[in-house]
């Protein structure tokens, strides 16, 4: 490659590199901008509540006449705001709700009260007031906190690209320097050449004559010879040298490759949300419910006649939830919250090593860093583990706080409802106690404790991120050749087992096993959202070819696992209902008669092809098992089409979103009551289907080349069996899930029964024996003892 093209190339990685930061840096930026935007649109909000409170006390004495002007003056004010996309998104979240449902009850309230004019005035107002300023306190320590991590983040960053342009320097020298050692190998070839020449050359001459002129002669190709000899052993230690280097330089690169793509990942996954949850929103909530509380307990004592409105306050008010309001926010601007792609390597030109060089020279100095950063780790893991602790205790004190049920003012209806009874009770309730000014100090005392450790724990985490991504590569790197031989003797049996199975995609399997064992009466399944941490963790264990659902272990958030079900359909490049057919499948849904209906929809999918219709037959045996437990899990078929439909099935562009996708869940609820109906039987298609004990079923073939059942399977080598039992000794097993039989001929068994084998009467299923009876044993639901079986 020319010097100019080098150069160019160079320039094209750099170039890639910082659009690649710059876009990150971009995202930090509207990161801070979206926060400010929710504590604007918080600030705002209190100050509504504040200036509702307010006047509604002042026309408490007017109260069916002038109410309803202040419930369209602040109806008025929400539909005239400036910005009505980001009033319309701000809809959806719990205290937002919970305004919207107080302006519908203000339309409800009739009568005048004087003891809620006092209550408003002395008490609710001034708890927003409380609010709004621990609102205002708390985004702005947290802003800091967030500008710390951005601009750690991009301390990395930076460093990054420090390394990247040593490496590519160091390379260049390298290059540059194994040039010059070929140009003077040449150049020794060439001098050698010439001198052989000069000497067949030289004619005889009489000794007296010539004698002196050829020994000087002799004597200054040597010189030269000499000269070029040294010049090359000088130019083969530069190359070595600098080769070593660029080694060492893209050693380091790769590290801090390593290490910032955790640190940025880390950044997008964990301390963002920490952020919003325990820094921004931290007693918001709990502060905000509070008040409103102390507002429902004034209401509620008054006429039976207000209930109805005030029970949906009630339960806007329970559902005020930091969690869900997080969720909603990162959902809302994805774009802004979404990790970034992950750093590549970039290669200077030549150098197609992607990985750590372990080699000697430099093998013994990473096994020496890697012993380092081990025992830094443990360390600072221990350090930053007590650090975590004080500030979990701290935030637990923040909690009880801000949690203290004081919203009760009951007291305040046990006397009449004179301006002076209400004075005298009034007194005694939250904002007139002699303590508030000393309870408002010792908060604040504890919050600065609290943003301490946390800030002093956010940066020991990533410290130890980047740490542990360093290390595990160096691991990993160091340890490559020992562990394949190990990892290739353990996944052996696994690969075998797994041969059957890949007509299902593993996380669709592996997640319908989990939720068919311990979630099928799991109220709200599909329907309740989970943690999108954990939701990200399992995705991503998947995608790197793991099952973290493996085993029998039931520590997993149940909605969790529903989500990344639904998210993995949803992921799909082409929905498992291809738009072709999108027309031919709604028309079904016109016809009346659900056996006709059935019939055509059946019609139409057997146009797919074979792969997509064995995931849709195992998908909706398994929709169709889980409403059967729809009195538990509250997921009927049409509950379930609602979760499911847009999921499976996207309406194509230029229709009606919400008229067709009525249809398509009327569609979906069709296929999970008809499924039987509409899918062929495994006789018709072959290939796994599912099991009501959460796995897949895979059939024998016949020698026709047509699924049977284990029961046909078996009566070929009945007779076999009981023939050769005196000559094969018996396999021991162990039952690694429950089964129970269909047919006579299938052994029921729990999971750790220890089962007796006979011989294979097909490749899915044993002759054997269990508590004295002989029968057909499934070979996926047993472990056969390596000792016994070759």
């Amino acid at each position: 490659m020319t010097s100019p093209a080098k150069f160019k190339k160079d320039k094209e990685i750099i170039a890639e590199y910082d659009t690649q930061v710059k876009e990150i840096r971009a995202q930090l930026t509207e990161q801070m901008k979206c926060l400010d935007q929710q504590c604007e649109l918080r600030v705002q909000l209190l100050q509504d509540l504040q200036d509702f409170f307010r006047k509604k006390a002042e026309i408490e004495m007017d109260y069916s006449r002038n109410l309803e002007k202040l419930a369209e003056r602040f109806l008025a004010k929400t539909r005239s705001t400036k910005d009505q996309q980001f009033k319309k998104d701000q809809n959806v979240l719990s205290p937002v709700n919970c305004w919207n449902l107080l302006l519908n009850q203000v339309k409800r309230e009739s009568r005048d009260h004087t003891t809620l004019s006092d209550i408003y005035l002395n008490n609710i107002i001034p708890r927003f007031v409380q609010v709004s300023e621990d609102s205002g306190r708390l985004f702005k320590k947290s802003k800091e906190v967030g500008q710390q991590l951005q601009d750690d983040l991009m301390k990395v960053l930076n460093e990054l690209y420090s390394v990247m342009k040593t490496y590519h320097m160091y390379n260049a020298d390298s290059i540059s320097a194994q040039s010059k050692l070929k140009e003077a190998e040449k150049q020794e070839e060439k001098q050698i050449g010439k001198s052989v020449k000069q000497e067949d050359r030289q004619t005889p001459r009489s000794p007296d004559s010539t004698a002196n002129v050829r020994i000087e002669e002799k004597h200054v190709r040597r010189s030269s010879v000499k000269k070029i000899e040294k010049m090359k052993e000088k130019r083969q230690a530069k190359y070595t040298e600098n080769k070593l280097k660029a080694i060492k330089a893209r050693n380091e690169y790769l590290l801090a490759l390593e290490a910032t793509n955790a640190s940025v990942f880390k950044y997008y996954i964990h301390d963002l949300s920490d952020i919003i949850d325990q820094c921004c929103d931290l007693g918001y909530h709990a502060s905000l419910n509070r008040a409103l509380r102390t507002f429902l307990s004034a209401e509620l004592n008054l006429e039976q006649s207000k209930h109805e409105g005030l029970d949906a306050i009630e339960n806007a008010v329970e559902n005020l939830d930091a969690t869900s309001d997080k969720q909603r926010l990162m959902e809302m601007y994805n774009n802004v919250f979404c990790p970034p792609m992950k750093f590549e390597f970039q290669p200077h030109m030549g150098d197609m090593a992607s990985q750590l060089c372990a080699q000697q020279p430099v093998q013994s100095e990473l096994v020496q860093r890697c012993q380092q950063l081990q025992s830094r780790l443990s360390t600072l893991k221990i350090e930053n583990e007590e650090v975590k602790k004080t500030m979990e205790a701290t935030l637990q004190t923040i909690q009880d706080i801000v949690t203290v049920e004081d919203f009760d003012v009951s007291d305040c209806f046990q006397y009449s409802n004179s301006m002076e009874s209400v004075k005298s009770t009034v007194s005694e309730t939250f904002m007139s106690k002699p303590s508030i000014a000393k309870r408002r100090a010792n908060q604040q005392e504890t919050e600065q404790f609290y943003f301490t450790k946390m800030k002093e724990y956010l940066e020991g985490r990533n410290l130890i991120t980047k740490l542990q991504a360093k290390h595990d590569l160096l691991q990993k790197t160091l340890g490559e050749s020992q562990r394949t031989d190990c990892s290739l003797a353990r996944r052996s049996s696994t690969v075998r087992k797994q041969d059957s199975s890949q007509a299902i995609p593993l996380v669709v399997e592996s997640c319908i096993r989990f939720i068919s064992r311990h979630g099928l009466q799991h109220e709200g399944i599909f329907r309740v959202s989970g943690s999108q941490v954990e939701v990200n963790d399992i995705k991503n264990a998947f995608e790197r070819g793991e099952d973290p659902l493996a085993g029998d272990q039931n520590d997993h958030d149940m909605d969790s696992i529903a989500g990344v079900l639904k998210l993995y359909f949803r992921g799909l490049e082409q929905p498992l209902f291809p738009k072709d057919i999108f027309h031919d499948l709604i028309a079904c849904v016109t016809m009346d008669n659900l056996q006709e209906r059935a019939v055509h929809i059946r019609k139409v999918l057997l146009v797919l092809p074979k792969p997509t219709l064995i995931i849709m037959r195992y998908l909706f045996a398994f929709l169709n098992h889980l409403s059967q437990f729809s009195e538990e899990n509250m997921m009927d078929p049409y509950n379930l089409a609602i979760c499911f439909g847009p999921s499976l099935m996207s309406v194509p562009e230029g229709h009606d979103q919400v008229s067709c996708q009525a249809h398509v869940n009327e569609l979906i609820k069709t296929i999970i009551i008809q499924h039987e109906n509409i899918f062929p039987n495994p006789r018709e298609l072959e290939g796994p289907i599912y099991s009501r004990g959460g796995s897949m079923e895979d059939y024998c073939d016949s020698t026709h080349g047509e699924t049977t059942s284990a029961e046909d399977c078996a009566q070929d080598v009945t007779t076999e069996h009981h023939t050769s039992d005196d000559e094969c000794e018996p396999i021991e097993a162990i039952a690694k899930f429950d089964y129970v039989g269909r047919t006579a001929r299938e052994l029921s068994f729990k999971k750790g029964a220890s089962l007796l084998l006979y011989q294979r009467a097909s490749d899915d299923w044993w002759e054997g024996r269990h508590n004295g009876i002989d029968g057909l044993i499934p070979h996926q639901y047993i472990v056969v003892q390596d000792t016994l079986i070759s």
